[in-house]
């Protein structure tokens, strides 16, 4: 009887990372093919900003899996661009400094979501919207999952 060996590249690690790794890459090439000037992190920034109203870098931070400078940086950027504005509030009894959203950062996000949109539906059109659906809950429950796992220092 043969010994079956279970490669790395035969595990569900592998597909999430390379599956992960293609999907940057063409983000990244249809933000440039349709001349969207914001990275993909100021994206997912400026999205989770704006859904977040007030939040603050350490918390945007986890949220967007990045360390607190690079956060802070994102944040510079999209700030002196007008698409955020970063005020002074409170949050257990300590100062901290939270963000929103501007309008031109709302209009620059419905811009960009309209392009990506139908370029983004053409990656999933050969799967059925419930298969879609299906495979964003196993996902999220499988990243849930790691979240209890992986240790983060933000």
């Amino acid at each position: 009887m043969k010994e079956c060996k279970l490669h790395y590249t035969d595990s569900i690690h592998y597909e999430l990372e390379q599956t992960s790794r293609l999907m940057k890459k063409l983000t990244n090439q249809l933000f440039e093919k349709v001349g969207i000037t914001l990275t993909m992190d100021e994206y997912a920034a400026l999205d989770t900003v704006s859904i977040n109203a007030g939040i603050c870098q350490r918390d945007l931070a986890k949220l967007i899996l990045r360390d607190r400078a690079n956060t802070g940086r994102i944040l510079d950027s999209l700030e002196q661009k007008g698409f955020i504005t970063r005020f002074i509030d409170t949050k257990n009894n300590r100062l901290v400094r939270k963000m929103g959203i501007t309008e031109i950062g709302l209009k620059e996000l419905d811009m960009i979501n309209k392009k990506v949109k139908q370029y983004l539906e053409g990656v999933t059109k050969k799967v059925t919207p419930a298969d879609v659906e299906k495979v964003q809950e196993t996902l999220r429950s499988f990243r849930i999952e790691l979240e209890k796992t992986v240790e983060f220092n933000i």
